[in-house]
C-alpha cells in the first residue's frame, strides 16, 4: 500500500497523520511518499518523520520529491494538506476585505477570504486529480484536509474525477465539550451530527439512550469557560436549538448577526485563544508560527521520537478510514461527502458532513433525513456561495465569483454590492498570479483602479485584532508557542 502526502511541508499535522497511518499493525511496511513545492520545509518535516520511522524499527524510506506526479505514482490514497500561495495570499485573504469593513476571524472556508481560497485552491485540486488519475493507483481516494474543505471536495468530485472525501475534526471537539458541560465522559455521549463543513449540527445527543439536547443550552450557560468563550455558539443553540460544531470565531464569521458591527463585535467573542473570535486569529498564529518553526525545528530534532503504537493516534479521520477499508474493522465517524439524498432538504449536489461506516465494502453513508429548517436554512444559505465560488474558480467566471461575494451572509450584511464589486476586483488584483483563470477579469480590474474614482475604503485593523509576536517575545514560553505552533500549522505554512 502506497499513501502520498500533499502539502507534507505541514510538519506537525503531517508528521501525527504519518503516526496514526504507522501504528496500525498492518501498515508498518507502507510505502510513503511526501510532496510539496517548499524544498526547506519538505526536507524538514521528511528528516523529522524519518527518525521516527528509524527509531520505531520500520523497513520505511520515505521518498520526498518536489515533483507531484511522481509523488502520486501508484498511490493507494492521496492526503492533501496543501495552501496555495501560502501565507502570503492568506494576508490578502484578511487585509483586503478589512478595509470594507469584513472582519473575519480565519477566512478561510466562507466569507471573502473562503471564497477566494477556493479561487485558488480548485485549479490545483482538478490538476492532483488529473495526476492521480494519470499516475495513481485504480481506486485511489483523495483525503483532502485543505480549506475551504466543502468547495476542494466538491470540485474533486464533481470535476476532478476522483472520489474525494473531506476530512476535518471539528465534530471531535464540540462532541468533548458536549460531554464535558454535561459531566460526563465523552465516549458515554452519543452524538449524530448533520450540515456542511463548519456548520454541522449535533442533531441528536444520548447517554444510555436518554436525550440530551434540552439539557445543553443551559449546562453551556452555567459552564465556567465555554459561557465566555462560546457565545456564538450559545446564542445560536438558543436560537435553533442546536449545537454547532465550529469554533465561536469561525461560526462568527459565516452568518450575518454577528460581526457586521464593529461595536458589537467584541460582546459576541473573547480573546483568551484566537479560535474565540480574534480578527485575524488565524493568520496571526500562522504568522508567528512559520517564525517559531525557523527558530525551534533543531529542538524537535533532540527530542524523543514518536512511538508507532495504537495509544498513539490522534483522533483524525485518516487512518482509521484506511484501516477500515484494509482490514474491515469497522469505523465509524463524520465526513465530507457528495449529498445524494442523504440530508433530504439539503441539495443532492453539495458536499454535506455526515456520518459514515467505514469497511472493506467501503465508505458507507447512511440517510440522515431532513434537518430543522432553521439549520437546513444556514447550511442552504452556504451552499449557494459555495456552488457559485466551484463554478466560478472552474470556469473562471468574474461575475459568478462577484456574485458568491454578494451572496455570502457576512459580506452582504456589511458590505453594497459597488463596494463587493471593487473588493473582489482587488482581491483578484492583489492574487493574480495564483489565478491564472481570471487573466482577462484581472486585466479589467487594473484598467478600472488606474481609471480612478473608487469608492473610498477605510483605513481599519478590525475590532479585535492583537499582535504578532516577534520570535523573542514567542521564546519566552516556549512550550506555549510550540502548542500553538503545532495546533495552528495544519494550513500548510
Amino acid at each position: 500500500m502506497k499513501i502520498a502526502f500533499i502539502g507534507a511541508g505541514s510538519i506537525g499535522f503531517t508528521r501525527t497523520l504519518l503516526t496514526d497511518i504507522l501504528s496500525v499493525q498492518e501498515f508498518k511496511t507502507s510505502q510513503i511518499s511526501f510532496t510539496d513545492i517548499n524544498s526547506d520545509n519538505l526536507n524538514m518535516v521528511t528528516t523529522l518523520c524519518q527518525r521516527d520511522i528509524d527509531s520505531n524499527g520500520l523497513n520505511i524510506k520515505i521518498a520526498a520529491t518536489l515533483d507531484r506526479r511522481e509523488a502520486l505514482c501508484d498511490a493507494n490514497y492521496v492526503i492533501n494538506c496543501a495552501r496555495v500561495g501560502m501565507l502570503e495570499a492568506f494576508e490578502t485573504d484578511v487585509n483586503i476585505p478589512l478595509k470594507y469593513g469584513v472582519d473575519q476571524c480565519v477566512g478561510d472556508t466562507l466569507c471573502a477570504g473562503g471564497i477566494m481560497y477556493a479561487q485558488r485552491g480548485i485549479p490545483m485540486i482538478l490538476d492532483v486529480c488529473k495526476d492521480i488519475r494519470d499516475t495513481a493507483a485504480k481506486d485511489c481516494i483523495l483525503l483532502n484536509y485543505a480549506n475551504p474543505n466543502a468547495m476542494l471536495t466538491w470540485a474533486g468530485n464533481k470535476y476532478g474525477g476522483v472520489h474525494t472525501i473531506g476530512l476535518c475534526h471539528g465534530v471531535q471537539g464540540g462532541h468533548s465539550q458536549i460531554a464535558e458541560v454535561l459531566g460526563l465522559k465523552r465516549e458515554e455521549v452519543d452524538i449524530i451530527c448533520a450540515g456542511i463543513n463548519h456548520q454541522t449540527w449535533y442533531i441528536s445527543v444520548k447517554h444510555n439512550g436518554e436525550d440530551c439536547l434540552d439539557k445543553l443550552l443551559d449546562a453551556f450557560r452555567a459552564h465556567e469557560v465555554y459561557s465566555k468563550t462560546e457565545k456564538v455558539r450559545i446564542d445560536m443553540l438558543e436560537r435553533f436549538g442546536y449545537y454547532s460544531t465550529e469554533s465561536n470565531g469561525h461560526l462568527s464569521e459565516y452568518v450575518p448577526w454577528y460581526r457586521k458591527r464593529p461595536k458589537e463585535i467584541k460582546d459576541w467573542i473573547d480573546l483568551s485563544s484566537w479560535i474565540h473570535g480574534e480578527t485575524g486569529g488565524y493568520l496571526r498564529v500562522c504568522q508567528e508560527s512559520r517564525n517559531w518553526f525557523e527558530v525551534d525545528f533543531p529542538n524537535w530534532m533532540k527530542e524523543n521520537p514518536k512511538k508507532y503504537c495504537p495509544e498513539s493516534r490522534s483522533q483524525e479521520h485518516a487512518s482509521y478510514i484506511i484501516e477500515g477499508l484494509e482490514t474491515n474493522r469497522i469505523y465509524r465517524g463524520h465526513f465530507n461527502v457528495v449529498n445524494q439524498g442523504c440530508i433530504t432538504n439539503l441539495p443532492s449536489d453539495a458536499v454535506v458532513e455526515v456520518p459514515g461506516y467505514v469497511d472493506a465494502n467501503g465508505i458507507n453513508i447512511p440517510r440522515v433525513g431532513d434537518l430543522p429548517l432553521g439549520c437546513a436554512a444556514v447550511c442552504n444559505a452556504s451552499i449557494s456561495v459555495q456552488r457559485m465560488a466551484v463554478e466560478a474558480a472552474y470556469n473562471g467566471d468574474v461575475m459568478l465569483l462577484k456574485q458568491s461575494m454578494m451572496m455570502d451572509p457576512l459580506v452582504g450584511a456589511v458590505c453594497s454590492p459597488p463596494e463587493i464589486w471593487q473588493m473582489t476586483d482587488e482581491m483578484l488584483i492583489a492574487q493574480e498570479k495564483w489565478l491564472p483563470q481570471y487573466g482577462a477579469a484581472i486585466a479589467q480590474a487594473k484598467a478600472r483602479f488606474a481609471q480612478g474614482g473608487l469608492i473610498p475604503t477605510k483605513n481599519y485593523g478590525g475590532a479585535a485584532r492583537l499582535h504578532v509576536k516577534t520570535v523573542e517575545e514567542m521564546a519566552q514560553d516556549k512550550e506555549h508557542s510550540r502548542n500553538l505552533a503545532s495546533a495552528a500549522e495544519k494550513a500548510g505554512l
